[in-house]
């Protein structure tokens, strides 16, 4: 839905704000993200925006029927951001990866607006072009209409779950961050071998427990879908 189809155009404000700014969609949902990345979407409300733009906080809806409206629009913006530069590599199992890996870095540039973009469905056209892209990969590796769309499902989702769980991870205070991550070499790592056997063997690795498993994640998936094309070749 674009601009012009959420909000009338009459409606819109063409002249400056109190601060010599004349608003826009893309100037609000600039504000907002900055707003939220600053001080959290719990925090955000629209009378703060209103005057982080110098503007009565109705001026807003004149753009967005909503809050519900300008945070999908929000949403919309990581989405876009994520697909800036993307183009075809010719393997189309490398560019569904970069797919994934964009749309979880896009997330975690912004932690504080994955908590609710990941889990919302925007509808909107950057969103579109997005899914549209790598449903397309995968219909072009030869797989049938609904196998295509319940891969990317499963890929968009993989990655968008592990950007929520790493957003969490990035919203905790910087010691309690820290005390899970010594936790799996001070705490896990010195369990004795005759009550947890395998944590004892691995013991040495497990600090890797403290990064993301996004990329591994994202790895295991693709090949397995690799592998099934190419069955589906034979």
């Amino acid at each position: 839905m674009t601009e012009s189809e959420r909000v009338p155009a009459e409606r819109k404000r063409r002249r400056p704000t109190s601060s010599g700014v004349v608003l826009s969609a893309d100037l609000i949902v600039d504000a907002a993200c900055e707003l939220i990345d600053a001080q959290g979407a719990q925090a955000f409300t629209v009378r703060k925006l209103g005057a982080a733009l110098g503007a009565d906080p109705s001026a807003v809806y004149r753009y967005f029927r909503n809050t519900e409206d300008l945070l999908l629009a929000l949403a919309d913006r990581l989405i876009g951001e994520s697909m800036v530069g993307f183009g075809s590599s010719g393997d189309w199992a490398a560019d569904l990866r970069e797919l994934g890996l964009r749309a979880y870095r896009s997330a975690l540039r912004h932690p504080q607006i994955a908590v609710f973009s990941t889990v919302r469905v925007t509808g909107r056209p950057h969103e579109q072009r997005a899914v549209d892209t790598g449903i397309g990969l995968l219909l072009r590796a030869g797989f049938d209409e609904a196998t295509a769309v319940r891969h990317y499902h499963a890929l968009v989702d993989t990655a968008l779950g592990h950007a929520a769980l790493d957003a969490g991870v990035l919203r905790l205070a910087p010691a309690q961050r820290a005390a899970d991550e010594q936790a799996w070499q001070a705490q896990y790592g010195s369990l004795p071998a005759d009550e947890y056997p395998s944590l004892h063997r691995v013991r040495e690795h497990l600090p890797l427990m403290a990064g993301s498993a996004v990329e591994h994640a994202l790895d295991l998936l693709v090949a397995a879908m690799r592998r099934e094309a190419g069955e589906r070749g034979e």
